[in-house]
Parts: structure tokens; C-alpha cells; sequence
């Protein structure tokens, strides 16, 4: 009986943290999704040119881990938006590109609502089942290995459907990890919700560009 009185306020403890980062994480995302996506609005309204390849990624990862560092105080925050702003501002130019198309824009509303649907699936099936997907993790690691081997040969070589296969790797790959992410938070294996926020972030900016990569070459296949 004494063990018991001990461990009940244990576990509420662990459920009211559970649901803190959960609140939390959900607020910030939404926060920064719409900061991101005013951002990309204004890149794509002025025309500015993408940064390329090289600035984008020592932009991502330098601001990563900069968040990383950062994560445990209110500096990032402000990490974390500068992080997402430059990821909408290199968003801009896509859009403008698809745009350019004869029905580019019924392309990205298309894709904006695939995203949504996808990541409000998979979310409200973890946080309803309250499944463990910890073992995911290991799909993730030899994923992200995959993906990064094919995205060098699509650098190097020309290989016919490498660049539509790749872009339907990274939807399933973005998929798994809001899965993957979504439980580690409801399970307490992720604490700081600064750096879930980014998790998702980053899932659903990959998965929605995949998503639109693939709209486009089925579009074009018309």
C-alpha cells in the first residue's frame, strides 16, 4: 500500500510533464508554421532567388545546432524561429518556381492539404492509441542513410525515376518521423519540446516539398 502512494503521484507527475510538452510543442509549431509561412509568402512576392544547395544547408544545420546548444533557454526560442523563418525564406523561390506552372497553384494547395491531412492522421493515431513506436527508430537511422546515398547519386548521375523515387522516400521517411517523434513525446522520451517542435517541423517542410515533387512529375506525366 505504501509503494502504491509513493507511485501515483509519480505517474501523475509523468502524465502532467507528458502533457506540458505536448501543449507546448503543439503551440510552438503552430507558431512556427505560420511564421515560416510568411516568411516563404514574402520570399515568393519578392522573387528572391534560392539561396542554393551549400548556403542551405550550412544555414539548416548551423541554426540546428545552434537550437541545440540553445535549447534549454529562452535564447532558443529565437533560435528556433530563425531556424524556421529561413527554411520558409528558402521555401519562397519553390513556390515561385511552381507557380510558374500552368495549374501550379491547385499544385501546392494540393499538397498543403495532403500535408495537413497526413500529419493530423498520424498525430491523432498516436496520441489516440498512445502506441509505442520507439522501435522506429531503427527505420529512421538506416532511412536516413538510404536517403542520403541517393541523394549523392542523383548528384552525381543521371539515373531515369532516382529523383521521383527519392521524393517518395522522403514521404514515407517524414511520415514515420512524425510518428516516431509524437510517441517519444507522449512516452516521455522527448522532455524539451523546443527540440520536438523542430523534429516536426522539419518532417512536415520535407514531406510537403516531397509531396509537391511528386504532384509536379505526375502533373507533367499528364
Amino acid at each position: 500500500m505504501r509503494e502504491q502512494s509513493y507511485s501515483m503521484p509519480s505517474a501523475q507527475a509523468d502524465s502532467l510533464a507528458t502533457g506540458k510538452v505536448l501543449r507546448n510543442t503543439y503551440a510552438l509549431l503552430a507558431l512556427t508554421l505560420g511564421f515560416s509561412g510568411a516568411v516563404a509568402f514574402a520570399a515568393q512576392q519578392a522573387g528572391v532567388p534560392h539561396p542554393g544547395l551549400i548556403i542551405t544547408l550550412v544555414g539548416f544545420y548551423g541554426l540546428f545546432f545552434l537550437t541545440m546548444k540553445l535549447r534549454n533557454s529562452t535564447w532558443g526560442l529565437l533560435s528556433t524561429f530563425a531556424l524556421t523563418g529561413f527554411m520558409g525564406y528558402t521555401l519562397g523561390p519553390i513556390l515561385n518556381r511552381y507557380l510558374g506552372l500552368a495549374n501550379g497553384a491547385d499544385l501546392i494547395v494540393s499538397a498543403f492539404a495532403m500535408t495537413a491531412i497526413v500529419f493530423g492522421g498520424l498525430s491523432a493515431y498516436v496520441l489516440t492509441t498512445r502506441k509505442n513506436l520507439s522501435f522506429l527508430s531503427g527505420f529512421l537511422t538506416v532511412g536516413f542513410f538510404v536517403l542520403l546515398g541517393g541523394m549523392l547519386a542523383a548528384w552525381l548521375f543521371e539515373i531515369s525515376g532516382l529523383h521521383l523515387a527519392i521524393s517518395a522516400g522522403f514521404v514515407l521517411f517524414s511520415s514515420v518521423a512524425i510518428l516516431w517523434q509524437t510517441s517519444e513525446i507522449v512516452h516521455g522520451g522527448e522532455r524539451n519540446y523546443i527540440m520536438a517542435t523542430i523534429s516536426l517541423y522539419v518532417s512536415i517542410y520535407n514531406l510537403f516539398l516531397s509531396l509537391l515533387q511528386l504532384l509536379g512529375f505526375a502533373s507533367s506525366n499528364d
